[in-house]
C-alpha cells in the first residue's frame, strides 16, 4: 500500500495512520555475523560449506561490492545502523556512545519503531558495552531490552582443551564438546532459540536483529564442524607486501594474546604465523561459518517469506593471512568488503540476483526503509543543525526495481582506519588505539577499479586532518590485482589518477 493512500485514509476517514499502515506492512528479519569476509559456496568459493545461505541467495538480491566504513565491530555497526561515517559519530573504537558524544542520531530500528514496528535484538546486533551505552541502545532502538546469551560471559574464559592436556586455555582454535561446556551450550546456539521463539509469537509488523557472534574469534564451536573441511585444503603461504606503508599494518594483537598463538613465539611485530597453524585457522574460520549456517537455516524454517524482507549481512571482513595479516584492523579489501543479501517478499528472485554497483553499509538503513515503504529518510546536509533523522548513505532500493545491471563508475566507496603511529606496537595497540591515542587516520576510497589509501596526520581532539603530513600512501589496480598485492602509487604513469582520488578523498574529509 502507498504512503499516499494512507494519507487519503487519515484525512477522510480519521483513522489511525499507524494503525492502517501497520496491517499491510512487511516485518523485517535483519541477520547481522560478526567478522564475517561471505564465504558463501554460491558464490563461487567450493570451500564452503553453506547450504542455507545458498538457498537464501537463490531467490534474493546480492550486492556484491559493499565497504564497511571501518573494519572494527562498534565503529562499524554504529554507523551502518545511524547510516553516518565513524567521523560522524565520532566512534572508532569502543569508547564512546554517539547519543552523548556526538548527536542524538536516530538509528535504523528506532526509525522503524517510530513507524508502528515492535523492534526487537537478539545477540549482537550493536556491540555490547560503552558504544551502545551498555543497554544495545534501549530503550531508543528496541522495544524490549536485548537478548544476550547468558554463556556470552564465558567468551574469553579458559574452556579449550588441548590434545593430550587436562587444562584449560584461552585459545584461539577451541572446536568443544557442547555438554561439557558452561550451561551445556554456546551463545549462537542460545540466540538461534530466542530467535525462533520470537519468530513464534511476534505480534505484526516486527523489525527482528538478530546477531551471530561467529565467526569472530576464539573459533569456539561444535567439533563436529571441521569434519567438513579438510585441512589440506586450507595449505597456502602468504607474504607481506614489500612496498606496504608500515602504518597500514595490523600486527593482529587479538590472535598473540590467545594462549596457543602465543606457544609459537612468533616474531613482533611483522612475524609470520607457522604455515601449520595457519592452515588451521583458516580451516576453523570456515568450521565457524558452517556451524552458523546450520543456525541460520533452523531461523529461515520459522521465516514466512510471503510478508518478511530479509537481510543478511557482516559489520566487515576477516583476513585468513592475506598478505601476511590476520583479523581485521586494516583498510584492505579483504577487511571491508562484506556481503549483503537483501530478500524481498514483493520480488522474490527465480535466482540470485547479483548487483555489482559500488556500494557500503551505510546505504543498509535508507534501503530497507524504501522496500518497506516507510516514508523517505532525507540526505543529511552536514550542518550542526542537521536534521538527526537522515542519511550519509543512499538507497539501494531503485537498482533492485531496475532490471539493468545499472551501474555508475562514479560511484565509490569511502572507509577509514585509525593508527596510534607509523609503527606497529601493543602498547598503544595498534589495532584497537583509545581516542586518546590516534594521531593517524587512514582514508581510503574504493572505486569501481581502484583503491586509493592515504595515511595522515590526524587530531583527535579537535578531529581535524592534516592532509600535508602524510604517512603512507597505497594504490591497487583490481582489474590486475585483486588481492592488493601491488602498490601502484609510486608509479609516474600513475601519478594523475592517484591526485585525482587524493582530491576526491580530501574533499570528503576535508
Amino acid at each position: 500500500m502507498k504512503l499516499c493512500i494512507f494519507v487519503i485514509i487519515v484525512v477522510n476517514f480519521n483513522t489511525n495512520w499507524f494503525a492502517v499502515a501497520a496491517t499491510n506492512r512487511p516485518n523485517v528479519v535483519f541477520i547481522m555475523l560478526d567478522d564475517f569476509r561471505g564465504n558463501i559456496r554460491a558464490l563461487g568459493d567450493d570451500l564452503a560449506v553453506t547450504p542455507n545461505m545458498d538457498a537464501l541467495l537463490s531467490k534474493s538480491f546480492y550486492f556484491s561490492s559493499v565497504f564497511a566504513q571501518q573494519a572494527l565491530c562498534a565503529p562499524s555497526r554504529n554507523s551502518m545502523l545511524t547510516s553516518r561515517r565513524p567521523d560522524t559519530i565520532l566512534t572508532y573504537n569502543f569508547q564512546h556512545y554517539w547519543r552523548t558524544f556526538a548527536g542524538n542520531y536516530t538509528t535504523l530500528p528506532q526509525y522503524f519503531k517510530e513507524n508502528g514496528y515492535q523492534t526487537e535484538s537478539i545477540g549482537k546486533i550493536f556491540h555490547h558495552g560503552p558504544s551502545s551505552n551498555k543497554t544495545d541502545d534501549y530503550p531508543y532502538s528496541w522495544s524490549n531490552p536485548t537478548f544476550i546469551p547468558s554463556t556470552q560471559e564465558y567468551r574469553n574464559r579458559p574452556v579449550c582443551k588441548n590434545q593430550g592436556d587436562d587444562e584449560l586455555h584461552r585459545n584461539l582454535l577451541c572446536p568443544v564438546i557442547v555438554k561439557f561446556q558452561p550451561e551445556q551450550t554456546l551463545p549462537d546456539i542460545q540466540s538461534t532459540e530466542a530467535a525462533k521463539e520470537f519468530l513464534m509469537e511476534a505480534q505484526e509488523p516486527f523489525f527482528l536483529g538478530i546477531g551471530f557472534y561467529k565467526p569472530h574469534i576464539p573459533f569456539k564451536f561444535p567439533y563436529e564442524y571441521l569434519k567438513y573441511h579438510d585441512i589440506n585444503n586450507f595449505r597456502k603461504d602468504f607474504l607481506r607486501p614489500f612496498d606496504l606503508p608500515q602504518a597500514a599494518w595490523n600486527p593482529f594483537n587479538d590472535l598473540r594474546d590467545r594462549d596457543d598463538v602465543k606457544s609459537l613465539n612468533v616474531s613482533y611485530p611483522f612475524g609470520p604465523i607457522p604455515s601449520e597453524f595457519a592452515a588451521k585457522i583458516r580451516q576453523h574460520y570456515y568450521a565457524s561459518v558452517t556451524y552458523i549456517d546450520s543456525l541460520l537455516g533452523e531461523i529461515l524454517k520459522m521465516i514466512d517469506f510471503t510478508n518478511t524482507i530479509v537481510v543478511l549481512t557482516s559489520d566487515h571482513g576477516w583476513s585468513c593471512g592475506e598478505h601476511g595479516e590476520w583479523a581485521k584492523y586494516s583498510n584492505y579489501e579483504v577487511s571491508l568488503r562484506v556481503p549483503l543479501i537483501i530478500f524481498d517478499p514483493e520480488r522474490p528472485q527465480s535466482k540470485m540476483r547479483r548487483i555489482n554497483s559500488i556500494a557500503e553499509l551505510i546505504d543498509v538503513f535508507p534501503t530497507l526503509v524504501d522496500i518497506a515503504g516507510l516514508p523517505k529518510v532525507s540526505k543529511c546536509n552536514n550542518t550542526l543543525e542537521d536534521n538527526l533523522t537522515c542519511t550519509e548513505g543512499k538507497s539501494l532500493h531503485h537498482k533492485m526495481l531496475n532490471d539493468e545491471e545499472n551501474n555508475d563508475d562514479n560511484e565509490v566507496a569511502f572507509s577509514q582506519y585509525p593508527r596510534p603511529g607509523t609503527y606497529p606496537t601493543k602498547i598503544p595497540d595498534s589495532d584497537q588505539p583509545k581516542l586518546r591515542e590516534i594521531k593517524i587516520m587512514g582514508y581510503t576510497i574504493r572505486t569501481k577499479r581502484f583503491r586509493y589509501t592515504a595515511w595522515i596526520k590526524f587530531n583527535n581532539k579537535k578531529f581535524k586532518r592534516n592532509w600535508n603530513k602524510i604517512y603512507g600512501e597505497e594504490l591497487y589496480d583490481h582489474d590486475i590485482d585483486d588481492s592488493e598485492n601491488i602498490n601502484l602509487v609510486h608509479r609516474a604513469e600513475f601519478r594523475q589518477l592517484k591526485n585525482q582520488l587524493k582530491e576526491k578523498l580530501m574533499k570528503k574529509f576535508p
